[in-house]
């Protein structure tokens, strides 16, 4: 009883041990991430960080997320569209992300600090989205691929989401505003339009934000990779 109560405690230390070391460890590398608003430019010919000091008023980075952003996140994770894109831009010499122009750098752990949910994802079965609101074209074209992929990509494994929009009549012989337009043979019947929810518009918003083109002193996007 006595070796048991022995080996029960030594288990126990250490697993306290261990737990107290990913704890402690992760507080040293993380703990002090701040916001920045420092402007930081590589100068090639010279070989130094120039650093900007900011003015009153100057946006933050990474930049606090909107209401509307906000609720398009929440749709994203209803879908279930973390199951099959990451928001992480891997560095290089690890993957092939920024040479795809997923990202135009590595993602780093002061991009997640202002996020309550972070959403790195597990899988890629679909393309990386951490920059994808600098690849958007439009907000139309973003919702003629949730409404139904394959009209922008015959190649596509993104399911539709055609429930995310309204098929109505058009009323007085005027198209709604934010009525999609189709390519040819795709419209809907003579005197219809689909018109996107609230739903959909918030989520276009939310993909439309997602991008990593500031600067952060961990990591330069304008410095090559290969220089310290």
């Amino acid at each position: 009883m006595r070796s048991f109560n022995l080996i029960a405690s030594g288990i126990f230390v250490a697993l306290g041990i261990s737990w107290l070391g990913i704890v402690i460890t992760g507080h040293i590398q993380f703990g002090d991430l701040r916001v920045m608003t420092e402007s930081y430019q590589w100068d090639k010919e010279n070989e130094v960080f120039m650093v900007e000091v900011p003015t009153e008023g100057q946006e933050r980075y990474p930049a606090i997320m909107d209401g509307r952003s906000r609720q398009g996140k929440d749709v994203y994770i209803s879908l279930g569209c973390v199951v099959c894109h990451t928001q992480q831009v891997s560095r290089v010499g690890l993957n092939t992300d920024i040479a795809r122009g997923w990202g135009i750098r590595e993602s780093l752990a002061r991009d997640y600090i202002r996020q309550e949910r972070v959403l790195i994802g597990s899988q890629r079965i679909g393309s990386d989205l951490a920059h994808v609101g600098s690849r958007l074209a439009s907000r139309e074209q973003t919702h003629l691929l949730i409404y139904n992929p394959t009209l922008l990509d015959e190649q596509s494994l993104m399911p539709p989401y055609p429930f995310l929009y309204e098929k109505r009549k058009i009323r007085q012989g005027v198209r709604s505003s934010n009525a999609l337009t189709f390519p040819n043979g795709y419209e809907p019947e003579e005197g219809y339009e689909i018109v996107p929810s609230m739903r959909a518009e918030a989520l276009v918003t939310y993909l439309h934000s997602l991008k990593i083109d500031y600067q952060l002193p961990e990591m330069f996007f304008n410095q090559p990779i290969n220089e310290k």
